[in-house]
């Protein structure tokens, strides 16, 4: 009981929001928000977009050759996996059955394509076409994941400002060499690199 008490006297309650006054009319605006990332807003429509169909993450930033250019790879290598995984799934069912049929009769299927073949070679050829399958469907999922990642970074970048202050500048300079070295202290040229934000 005490333990609460104590408690009740420490909590605090919601902090009031920023009172700020319109520049324009010059009247208190209580329910204005503070400051909206545009950029973060962008890159969370754009992550959920491309999570609910790959692609409209980019289209969604803006058609340009270059977004259709990715939309474009996306579909081509989920194409291409596609193919590999019914490719693999065919052949590893072709080695399974005529596994299947050597350990239920004891020997090969007579007149079948890999009758000449030893049960060891069969059972590695499948083993390799399941482990095929495996890496395709990750494969999958990070192809999904990578389109969903570029679709956010594009349009978080899409905001990004580095403004017209920045500068970089070059200068030559001379070091003092306080230190010797086999006898001898002086200066040496260096060049003198400066960054203003």
């Amino acid at each position: 009981m005490v333990c609460l008490f104590f408690a009740a006297l420490v909590a605090k309650g919601q902090e009031p929001m920023p009172i700020k006054k319109d520049s324009t009319s010059g009247k208190i605006d209580t329910l204005k928000p503070a400051y909206i990332n545009p950029g973060k807003v962008a890159g969370r429509r754009a992550a959920i977009r491309s999570a609910i169909l790959p692609g409209l993450g980019q289209i969604g930033n803006g058609v340009t050759v270059y977004r259709i250019a990715k939309v474009a790879a996306i579909y081509t290598g989920a194409t291409l996996l596609t193919l590999s995984y019914i490719d693999n799934n065919k052949e590893y069912h072709k080695y399974l059955e005529e596994l299947q049929y050597r350990v239920n009769n004891g020997v090969p299927t007579p007149g079948g394509p890999l009758e000449p073949y030893p049960t060891e070679g069969l059972i590695r050829a499948k083993d390799t076409y399941a482990r095929n399958r495996w890496v395709i469907i990750f494969s999958f999922g990070a192809l999904y994941a990578v389109n969903i990642i570029e679709a956010y970074v594009d349009a978080r970048l899409k905001y990004f400002d580095v403004g017209d202050d920045l500068s970089l500048k070059f200068s030559p300079s001379l070091n003092m060499n306080s230190g010797t070295l086999y006898g001898y202290a002086g200066a040496a040229p260096g060049v003198k690199l400066t960054l203003r934000f």
